[in-house]
Order: C-alpha cells, then structure tokens, then sequence
C-alpha cells in the first residue's frame, strides 16, 4: 500500500512563490551572465569585435530574458514578504532585543542565518533598484543622438551598471550559500511537492477504476 503523502496548502503555496523567485533568479542571473562578458552590442565604429554576434539568441532577445526573468524574481519576492511579514516584523524585534542585550539571543546556526539573509536582502534592494533604473531608461547610444542614455541621477549610468552588476554577483554568491545549507530541507520538500500532486492527480484515476 502506498503511503500518503500530504502537505499542506501553506507549504504549497510556498513553495510555489520560492520556485518563482529561484527560476526568475536563474534566468535573472544565466542571462546577467552573457552580459557581464558582452556588455556592449553596439557597432562602436568597428572596434567592437562583438558586433553582431549570437550565442543561441540575439542580443535583444537575451536583454528581454534577463528583463522578465527580474520581474518574475522582484513579485515574487514581494509576494513573499507580504506574506510573511509578521514574521519579518517579529524576528526584526528579536534581532533589536539581542543587540540591545533584552531578551533571548540567537544560535550560532540562527546568527549564520539571519547574516546571509541580511546579505541577500540588502543585495536583492539594491539589484531591483538598480535593475527598475535601466528598465525606464531609453535603449541604444545611437552615436549620441540618444538625449536619455545617461540622465544622471544620482550615479552615471556607467556606475548604476557597475552597481547593478556586483550587487547581482553578491547575491548570486549569498543565494548559492544559503541554498547549500538547506540543501536537504530543499529536496525533501521539493520531493513532498511532487509526490503529493502526482496522488491527487492518480487518487481520481483508482477510484474511476473501482467504480
């Protein structure tokens, strides 16, 4: 007899936000990748060795890859933390009682945690703001003719792109570390998931069958 395997609709729904953020990281990140070692696709009067040149995709479809795939990544994170934002405001209150020396402390295991975390959060800001930043601009240089390639704000656009790009390299690292450290909790409930629908989808199938 095959055992049940049964998951809340909570977890559920978690889990389908984290998978949200993980694939719109991923493409996010594959696609930041191609531009971090072709970040020009202009003609640049020839001295561009880069013009012009394909790896699977063009160059517009690969800037539209890694445009959606940070949205997807910023709603749901959003989406995350709407939902679970009293929890956020709670261990913000821990984390203010620890450090004023009130209250209970953390593990040396919750300290690493909540470390990484803070990491992934601060870089994930300031990679959305930045990436929101060139999503309004105007594209292409155009040998100049274009009046709002570099409007200033703040930053150049050549530092917004420096920060946007090393921020993404932080939370890229932060990301990866802190889903080596729950690796198995990852597999085990990836594997629930799956398990679970893949019942639900057979338990209307033996019951046609027995009837």
């Amino acid at each position: 007899m095959t055992k049940t395997i049964r998951m809340s609709r909570k977890t559920r729904e978690n889990w389908l936000i984290d998978a949200a953020v993980f694939l719109g990281a991923l493409l996010a990140g594959l696609t930041g990748i191609y531009f971090l070692y072709l970040p020009s696709g202009g003609y640049e009067g020839g001295r561009n060795p880069a013009y012009g040149l394909s790896i699977l995709f063009g160059r517009a479809t690969w800037s539209d890859l890694h445009t959606w795939g940070g949205i997807l990544m910023i709603l749901a994170v959003v989406i995350h933390f709407a939902i679970h934002w009293q929890w956020v405001k709670l261990m913000s209150r821990r984390i203010g009682n620890a450090v004023a020396g009130r209250g209970r402390g953390f593990s040396r295991g919750a300290k690493i945690n909540l470390i990484i975390n803070l990491v992934i959060g601060v870089s994930f800001l300031i990679t959305a703001v930045s990436g929101i930043y060139f999503l309004f601009l105007p594209h292409g240089y155009q040998g100049g003719r274009n009046l709002g390639w570099d409007p200033g704000l703040l930053f150049s656009r050549t530092t917004w792109d420096l920060v946007h790009t090393w921020s993404a390299v932080v939370m890229i690292l932060a990301a990866s570390l802190h889903f080596f450290i729950h690796w198995r909790w990852v597999v085990n409930v990836t594997r629930r998931f799956f398990l679970s629908l893949w019942q639900q989808i057979q338990t209307p199938r033996v019951s046609s069958v027995n009837h």
